[in-house]
């Protein structure tokens, strides 16, 4: 254990590796102006529609500490996926992943307060929160998802029935 931590210690990357150079004036201009930059000059992003919206206050703080522990519980409890690569050298059988059970006691914990907060808010809430907040899709893309053709009217379907699923969380975590 020692040998680990003096070889962590001692290390010293090649600078001509280093790239703390941070997010480009296009990507920043992408962001659209959701990011901050720290005293350091640090910036960072924030982007995904659910950041978004807390930004434009289309949800209220409480509704987004609901909406970042729901992501939370399914992240940790491994729904997001992995990027393994397929090995071409194994014939048969699969990359003994468990078949889709948790690989330990953690996972089993977060997939169980997961499976709670989807019954808590239904399955069309639950749909939503997990298009919105997880898989980071546009509100008006999970509206039209939902059956609204009209994109003024897809956004605002979706940007209720977040509402709504958020406040239920906010209310069965104790986060309102």
């Amino acid at each position: 254990m020692t040998k680990i931590r003096t070889a962590l210690e001692d290390h010293h990357p090649d600078p001509r590796l280093l790239d703390e150079r941070g997010a480009t004036v296009h990507r920043m201009r992408k962001a659209e102006r959701n990011y901050d930059v720290s005293d350091t000059g640090k910036v960072t992003l924030r982007d995904s529609p659910i950041e978004r919206a807390v930004a434009r206050g289309t949800i209220t703080p409480p509704q987004y500490n609901a909406a970042t522990k729901f992501y939370n519980h399914w992240f940790r409890a491994g729904l997001a996926g992995s990027l393994g690569s397929a090995d071409l050298n194994r014939v048969f059988g699969g990359d003994n992943n468990f078949s889709g059970m948790p690989r330990n006691e953690a996972e089993a914990f977060h997939r169980q307060r997961y499976r709670q907060a989807i019954a808590a808010v239904g399955d069309d809430g639950g749909k939503v929160l997990v298009r919105i907040i997880c898989h980071e899709q546009k509100f008006e893309d999970v509206g039209r998802a939902l059956g609204w053709k009209n994109t003024a009217q897809a956004t605002a379907a979706a940007i209720e029935v977040l509402r709504g699923a958020l406040n239920k969380l906010a209310k069965e975590w104790g986060t309102a």
